[in-house]
């Protein structure tokens, strides 16, 4: 006689239906370390021979190997559909070659699986500024104007394999954000 084998049915994920899309417009303040400060720290150039400070110390690549990369991206368009986190770790993003670019950012939140998206808010980065965003920070980004640039990445071996929460606004709160340099 067959045992019948018992089988966990998932539980239904229940998403909003959203018949249109909002699109907000989200303009790009130019970042300075204390508007950043509830996303991260701000890595600006120092002189060679400046003992570590309170920005290394707040650098955590401590659950695992570190990576550093170079990340090629091509223009993608200014739209924000989804944003992500990685709470194991902090990550750093800097631009190659010095041209500006945007990141868009909001606070983490442990007990949440999703950004406020009230909260969110995006910056333009000087070319010569890296940005340290703190764990659990959502992102989105880097974006830029150009057909093609390079950033400098710092996380850890797995981030992306591990450590990657992406919320899609689209599909859990019905908007998107079009991003714009402030004038």
């Amino acid at each position: 006689m067959r045992q019948a084998m018992a089988q966990a049915i998932p539980e239904p994920v229940h998403m909003p239906n959203y018949s249109s899309i909002d699109v907000r417009i989200l303009i790009a303040e130019p970042i300075t370390a204390a508007n950043f400060a509830p996303f991260g720290k701000l890595v600006e150039p120092t002189a060679d021979g400046t003992p570590a400070g309170e920005i290394d110390h707040a650098l955590d690549l401590s659950g695992g190997r570190p990576r550093f990369y170079i990340m090629a991206l091509t223009h993608r368009p200014l739209t924000v559909s989804g944003i992500t986190r990685h709470a194991q770790a902090t990550q750093v993003l800097a631009a190659v070659g010095g041209l500006p670019w945007l990141l868009a950012v909001a606070p983490g939140n442990a007990a949440s699986n999703a950004p406020d998206p009230a909260a969110i808010r995006a910056f333009t980065v000087p070319g010569h500024v890296a940005v340290l965003l703190d764990r659990g920070t959502w992102h989105a980004g880097p974006y830029f104007s150009t057909a093609e640039m390079s950033f400098f990445n710092l996380e850890l071996e797995d981030t992306n394999i591990v450590d990657h929460d992406t919320c899609d606004l689209a599909a859990q709160f019905g908007l998107t954000f079009d991003l714009r340099p402030a004038a």
